[in-house]
């Protein structure tokens, strides 16, 4: 709770960011791992912010390469995913993630004079930085940094770039961590003028003809278990290479196995290695998957998380199953 507390008596002071930041020469802004809408939203927002509240400031985004639908947000095409700098950096602002999971940016953030950590995963409760603002109750990252941007530098730009990641982990909206404050939230940014029903096509719903081939191949070889209440698919690396696909084909995947009729939890995953697989775990309304992911070194979020495993197909969903029916039985 003092955690929560000091987070929301941060969104009071919304002018302390540009505070932390404003004697700074450099900084640097990351995200998590194979960035989702969120992440990819709150590292843009927050990097068009900064480099209008802060002219001159030398301002970097770094980030694995994002999936190209989010093309249509300003700065897309200033991301580095090189991660190369040049001496120390005064401030590194981690975005929608601790910092284990900032891959490659990970050593620099630790070596940064001052460490910002702004998140809402529940996995992510104390934070990693000099300064927390880590609120797990919040729809998405994106809607915290909406919080932190003084309201004089918003425009067009920058709302659209809050909007997607909005958009993006409330799953347009549908999600349970959707509050009455993500909609009033998103009611002011559309007042900016943005085409919000074709971003939401754009970024969320459109996908390209190798995407729906493996939605179709996936949904065609899942498996139902547990009486009916979980279902689970795999994308095997053979698959992946005869598609000439990549993890970023799969987006969506597991969302649309959450919602087949009479499943509470979702779980698909995809093989990255010699046994070894990404595994994406959903549910519906009681199984905390956040738990059940963090048991295998994962996180994430109550009802949408993931890890890594290594096995068979079947020694992973075994495992996994164990832990899924014992949240079941809560």
């Amino acid at each position: 709770m003092q955690a929560v507390r000091k987070a929301w008596l941060f969104i009071m002071d919304k002018i302390k960011l540009l505070d932390e930041c404003k004697k700074a020469k450099n900084i640097v802004i990351s995200g998590h791992v194979r960035p989702d809408g969120d992440c990819v939203g709150s590292c843009l927002a927050m990097y068009l912010y900064l480099k209008k509240a802060l002219p001159g400031t030398c301002i970097k985004v770094f980030l694995e390469e994002p999936s190209k639908v989010f093309e249509c947000i300003k700065g897309f095409d200033e991301i580095d995913c090189t991660y190369t700098v040049e001496g120390k950096v005064d401030v590194f602002i981690a975005l929608d993630c601790e910092k284990s999971r900032l891959g490659e940016a990970e050593e620099i953030f630790d070596n940064a004079a001052k460490r910002i950590n702004i998140d809402h995963h529940i996995s992510n409760e104390r934070g990693s930085g000099d300064i927390n603002y880590v609120i797990s109750g919040i729809s998405s990252t994106a809607e915290l940094v909406y919080d932190l941007i003084d309201k004089k530098y918003m425009d067009v730009e920058i709302a659209k770039a809050v909007y997607i990641g909005i958009v993006h982990d409330t799953g347009t909206f549908n999600y349970a961590n959707t509050s009455p404050r993500t909609l009033r939230i998103a009611a002011e940014l559309i007042e900016y003028g943005f085409d919000f029903p074709d971003i939401i096509d754009q970024t969320f719903y459109e996908k390209t003809y190798t995407q729906n081939q493996l939605l179709g191949r996936a949904l065609l070889e899942s498996i139902v278990f547990m009486d009916g209440k979980c279902i689970v698919s795999v994308i095997n690396k053979k698959t992946l290479d005869f598609y000439n696909a990549t993890s970023k084909d799969l987006d969506g995947i597991v969302n649309q196995l959450r919602v087949t009729k009479g499943v509470e939890c979702a779980v698909f995953m995809y093989e990255t290695g010699n046994l070894e697989y990404k595994v994406s775990l959903r549910s519906c309304k009681y199984v905390d998957v956040s738990k059940v992911a963090a048991y295998f070194g994962g996180g994430g979020h109550v009802r949408a998380a993931g890890c890594n495993m290594n096995g068979t197909f079947y020694d992973v969903i075994n495992n996994i199953s164990k832990q899924i029916e014992l949240q079941m039985k809560l």
